[in-house]
C-alpha cells in the first residue's frame, strides 16, 4: 500500500501524537509498504529513528506570518523557503514557543477554514507538491484540527481520506470563545470529506463522536501501540520510587501526585521512598512546577523530589527501571496513555485515574490499579497498596509487560490501521 501520512510537528517537544505517527509509519515501512511521513508546522521530534521527510509544509513561521501580516499571504514560494527551512523552524521553536491555545484561537480557526483561510497559499503549495508524486492509496491526517486540508486533498488527489483522533479535544477546550465553537463547527463542516476517523482507544471513539457530532458509521478504533524491543521488564528496584513521566502541565496531574505523596509522608508512610518526575516543561508551565517544588520544600521533602527534565529513549528506559510504580494522575480524560504502555512494557505497575483510556488498558493488561479521578486520598491509598505489597506490585508489572506485548504492540497497531484502510478499498490492485 502506498500511504501519505501527514504528521504535525510540536517544535522541541516529544509529542505523543508525533511519536505515534512515526512509530506507525516506521512499522508500515518495515512491513514493506510505501509510506511518506510528511511533517507540517515544524520538524517532528521523536525518541526512535525519525522516518519523516526533511521538507516541512505549512511551516509554522509562514502560517503565523500569514495570519498576522497580510503581505506575507502573497510572497513567492522561493522567498518562503527562507523561513520554511528546517533550520529556521528549529531555531524558532527551540526558543520555547508557546502552544497555549488561549492565544491561538484566530490562527486555529483560519487553518480550519482551509482554502478560505489566510493560509490558502500554503495549502496550494502542499497540494501542488503532492500532485507531482505517484498516486497514493490513502491520505492520513494526524488529527481533526487539520481537517481544513481535507476538501482540497480529496478533490485534487481523489483518494480516501483518513483522520486520526488522538487527543485534540484538549486543545479545542482551551480555545477561548467564540473560537472554540467556530473550530468545532468547521470540523463538522469538513467531516464529509473524510472517509474514516481512526480513534486511538474505545473511549475516545465514543467521546469524539459526541463531542464533534461525527457520524458513528465513519469511526473505527486502532488501539495505540508501542515498540517493545528495548522496553523489557527490569529487576525490582531497591528503593521504592514513585515516578511520573509525561508533560509537566496541570492537565497531566503532577500536582495531584505530589499532594498524595506529601499526604502519605505526613502520615509516616513511604519511609525511604522518593518521587521522581520527568517530561517536557513548556515555558508557560515553569511556574506550575516551581509551585510544586515549593510545596514539597514546605513539607520538608526537597531531598525526596527530583525533576529530571526531558528524556531521550535510553534515558527514558533507565528512568522507568528505577521505578516501583508510575502514576500520571491526569484530571483530563486521556485518550492515549503512551507513557502508561511504555511503563508496563518495562514491567512497571501503574496507578491511574479510572477514566479516559486507562480502564480499557488496565483491563487488557492487568498491570495496575485505578483510583477515583481527582481524589487524592484514593490515589494515596492505591500507591500505598503497591508499596506495602511488593510481591503484588511485581506480579502486576509482569502481567502488564505480557499484556502490552499481547494487545498494544506497534505491530498490532499497524495491522489494525491497515485493515481499516483496506476496508475503504484504498489499496490499488497489483
Amino acid at each position: 500500500m502506498r500511504v501519505l501520512s501527514i504528521t504535525a510537528g510540536a517544535g522541541d517537544m516529544y509529542c505523543g501524537s508525533c511519536l505515534r505517527d512515526n512509530a506507525l509509519a516506521a512499522e508500515l515501512l518495515r512491513q514493506g509498504h510505501d509510506v511518506t511521513l510528511l511533517p507540517v508546522y515544524t520538524p517532528t521530534r521523536t525518541d526512535e529513528p525519525n522516518v519523516s521527510g526533511r521538507r516541512v509544509f505549512l511551516g509554522g513561521i509562514s502560517v503565523y506570518l500569514e495570519q498576522h501580516v497580510p503581505p506575507f499571504r502573497r510572497t513567492p514560494a522561493i522567498l518562503d523557503r527562507l523561513w520554511d527551512s528546517a533550520a529556521a523552524l528549529r531555531l524558532a521553536t527551540g526558543r520555547g514557543v508557546s502552544t497555549d491555545p488561549k492565544g491561538l484561537g484566530e490562527l486555529t480557526v483560519s487553518m480550519l477554514r482551509g482554502e478560505e483561510g489566510f493560509q490558502r497559499k500554503e495549502i496550494v503549495k502542499l497540494v501542488k507538491h503532492l500532485e507531482a508524486q505517484p498516486p497514493f492509496d490513502v491520505v492520513s491526517l494526524p488529527n481533526s484540527l487539520l481537517l481544513g486540508l481535507a476538501p482540497a486533498l480529496k478533490r485534487q488527489l481523489g483518494r480516501p481520506i483518513s483522520c486520526t483522533l488522538q487527543g485534540e479535544d484538549l486543545f479545542m477546550e482551551g480555545l477561548p470563545e467564540p473560537y472554540r465553537s467556530q473550530a468545532k463547527g468547521l470540523v463538522r463542516r469538513h467531516a464529509p470529506a473524510v472517509d474514516v476517523f481512526v480513534a486511538v482507544s474505545d473511549y475516545y471513539a465514543g467521546f469524539m463522536r459526541r463531542y464533534l457530532d461525527l457520524p458513528i458509521e465513519k469511526i473505527r478504533v486502532a488501539p495505540l501501540g508501542v515498540g517493545i524491543d528495548g522496553l523489557s521488564p527490569r529487576p525490582a528496584p531497591g528503593r521504592f520510587t514513585v515516578g511520573y513521566l509525561a508533560r509537566v502541565a496541570p492537565e497531566k496531574g503532577l500536582h495531584l501526585l505530589a499532594e498524595a505523596y506529601r499526604l502519605l509522608r505526613s502520615e509516616g508512610r513511604l519511609q525511604g521512598a522518593r518521587l521522581l518526575c520527568a517530561g517536557y516543561l513548556a515555558p508557560e508551565h515553569r511556574a506550575y512546577l516551581a509551585g510544586i517544588e515549593a510545596r514539597m520544600k514546605e513539607a520538608g521533602l526537597t531531598a525526596e523530589f527530583e525533576y529530571r527534565g526531558t528524556l531521550d529513549l535510553p534515558e527514558k528506559i533507565a528512568f522507568l527501571r528505577e521505578l516501583g510504580l508510575l502514576s500520571v494522575p491526569s484530571p483530563y480524560a486521556e485518550p492515549k496513555g503512551l507513557y502508561l504502555l511504555e511503563a508496563l512494557a518495562c514491567g512497571v505497575p501503574v496507578v491511574q485515574p479510572g477514566h479516559g483510556a486507562f480502564p480499557e488498558i488496565l483491563e487488557r493488561t492487568g498491570g495496575g490499579l485505578l483510583f477515583a479521578p481527582g481524589d487524592v486520598r484514593s490515589l494515596a491509598d492505591a500507591i500505598l497498596a503497591l508499596h506495602d505489597d511488593r510481591a503484588r506490585a511485581v506480579e502486576m508489572g509482569r502481567r502488564g509487560a505480557e499484556g502490552v506485548a499481547r494487545h498494544f504492540s506497534v505491530r498490532l497497531m499497524a495491522e489494525r490501521v491497515l485493515e481499516i484502510w483496506q476496508g475503504l478499498g484504498a489499496a490499488r490492485p497489483c
